[in-house]
């Protein structure tokens, strides 16, 4: 009897469950001379007179004018928050700033938005500006913007910056600013946000550090295939400025350039691009033209013989860089390449037993992960060791650093963990009397705050996890009409990056716009460590190919690492 009871409370909870869903709450009431103000409040900050509304996913204040106190919260001319402000008061939209004039482009990046206006007129869809970092990619995509808004009569442009938002956002905002919007509506977003537009239309978008697009099983992916138009017809979807110093490591890293590549062909995006299995479909395009495609444990991988490598990245090059107009365009930064090197740290005797030590657990642990297939195992043993491993060599590092500040110069340092490398380097740093700038851990600092402090010279070292997006290197011009302290940079990489694309980026936060900064990887001298650091070296002067790097030093790093047998993204993830 207890039990038909309780089957039957189970058959009764879906209809007490059921019933109609509650109407969304009607944006608030506005009064005659009165407007919606939209405000960028910190999340879990309270502020009297700012209301979060569900519908519109920020807070609100409705007035003739903002009060004094909500100034501050105001969102800033090119922002999300002034778009959605400007939606929703379509009678008394707020004015655009006026052209400061405060940057005068040069000569390559008037060049630049001459190519990409050339293609565009010419009926193209995509546009790789893959110029090495500190050329001027933001100011050639933004004047290349205005361009093809007045070949096509555009209304909006959409920009899709790189974190941290805090740096990056700003960056070009101040940049649409200084050279005019155009008479074009900007919004400036992060990748992270991208489901906040997509009920938006768009005619130009700027892709900016496009290599992040490289992963088709993303969230972020889905949301971009729906914006940009990816499966549309040619002359259906929006135009699109990808901007990035490292497309991919290989052939099959490069399916945001798809389009592109079937108008360049003459082909249709359907041959292209496929909804449910986009990297099947990439894949599959790619090995139809001939690259060499094979099939491996993880899905499709790049063939390793080196001949047939070489005549891949000859033919996706050409596809781009062989059109008339061209689809692309590639220019090596005048001051030459990032001059990197290796650096040995020689371990004390209680050093190398401890390294040797979770060497030896290492080994261990990914023998078990091994035998028994379990990927998230190997890959968790991997992460720990280059913890462990990095963690040790702490002090090295702090003492390099502080050399280098007694030479009188400026210090940027790469880390990729926390916990174990980025807090113990900036306390040690601090203990010893030393400024440092740290930008890492999300909303623990004021990233744009802290790259000021180092750009000024109050902090002569930065500590960062940040890939991408940020500039370090001296002489800069600020914001606010400053120049940067002009002591030269040095960079190291406290662990080597196994990505190379990466491990590019990050040296050009240093290295670029006209300032040579040599950098280097810091590595236990002969450990393990010391033959990926040589590995690397070479990986990331690789790295800068227009259309993919050479992976063959990633086969070997994992094979050194014994993680041969991991998909190659646990090696080479970093974010994207």
């Amino acid at each position: 009897m207890a039990s038909s009871r309780r089957t039957s409370a189970r058959r009764r909870s879906p209809a007490r469950r059921s019933g109609t869903r509650s109407a969304p709450r009607p944006l608030p009431f506005v009064g005659p001379g009165e407007r919606l103000w939209v405000l960028d409040v910190p999340y879990g900050t309270q502020v009297d007179g700012a209301t979060w509304h569900p519908a519109v996913k920020t807070h609100l204040h409705v007035g003739r004018a903002l009060p004094d106190h909500l100034a501050p919260y105001a969102p800033a001319p090119h922002t999300l928050g002034r778009f959605i402000e400007n939606e929703l008061n379509p009678d008394s939209p707020a004015s655009r700033p006026a052209a400061t004039e405060g940057l005068e482009p040069r000569r390559l990046q008037f060049e630049a938005a001459d190519a990409i206006a050339a293609h565009a007129e010419a009926g193209g869809r995509l546009f790789l500006l893959a110029d090495e970092p500190g050329v001027g990619k933001t100011i050639s995509a933004v004047l290349g913007a205005i361009a093809v808004g007045d070949l096509r009569g555009a209304r909006r442009v959409l920009v899709v910056a790189d974190r941290p938002a805090a740096i990056t956002i700003g960056h070009w905002c101040r940049t649409i600013t200084a050279l005019g919007d155009g008479g074009l509506e900007w919004v400036v977003i992060t990748w992270d946000r991208l489901d906040k537009v997509t009920g938006h239309s768009w005619d130009v978008i700027i892709a900016d550090e496009a290599h992040a697009l490289r992963r088709t099983t993303t969230k972020r992916w889905k949301l971009w295939a729906r914006i940009s138009g990816h499966g549309k017809p040619h002359d259906k979807a929006p135009f699109v400025i990808a901007t990035t110093a490292t497309p991919g490591h290989t052939p099959l890293e490069l399916p945001y350039l798809a389009p592109a590549y079937a108008q360049a062909l003459g082909e249709p995006m359907k041959e292209w691009a496929s909804a449910t299995q986009p990297g099947a479909a990439f894949a599959g395009a790619l090995e139809r033209h001939g690259v060499a495609v094979e099939q491996g444990r993880y899905g499709a991988t790049w063939t390793t013989d080196a001949a047939r490598r070489a005549a891949d990245l000859k033919l996706v090059r050409g596809w781009l860089a062989d059109e008339r107009p061209a689809a692309m365009l590639h220019r090596a930064a005048p001051w030459g390449p990032v001059p990197i090197s290796g650096m040995p740290v020689a371990l004390t005797p209680a050093e190398r037993a401890a390294y040797e030590a979770e060497w030896g657990e290492f080994c261990r642990e990914m023998d078990i992960a091994r035998r028994g297939r379990n990927v998230a195992k190997g890959r968790a043993a991997l992460l720990r060791f280059r913890q462990k491993a990095g963690l040790i060599r702490v002090d090295s590092t702090v003492d390099w650093i502080a050399q280098q500040v007694q030479a009188e110069r400026q210090v940027a340092c790469s880390v990729e963990f926390v916990g174990t490398a980025a807090d113990p380097i900036a306390d040690r740093l601090r203990d010893s009397g030393i400024e440092v700038a740290t930008i890492y851990g999300r909303d623990r600092f004021d990233a744009e705050a802290e790259r000021l402090r180092f750009q000024t010279g109050q902090a002569k070292v930065c500590v960062f996890t940040t890939v991408a997006s940020i500039s370090l290197h001296a002489g800069e011009t600020l914001a606010d009409g400053r120049q940067a302290s002009t002591e030269p940079r040095v960079g190291v990489f406290h662990q080597a990056r196994f990505s190379g694309i990466a491990g590019r980026q990050v040296t050009g936060r240093t290295h670029r716009d006209h300032q040579v900064s040599p950098w280097h990887i810091a590595y236990a001298e002969g450990t393990v460590e010391e033959q990926v650091g040589k590995v690397m070296v070479e990986r990331i002067a690789a790295a800068s190919d227009t259309v993919g790097s050479d992976t063959t030093g990633l086969a070997d790093l994992a094979e050194l690492l014994g993680a041969d047998w991991l998909p190659s993204a646990t090696l080479t993830d970093d974010g994207a």
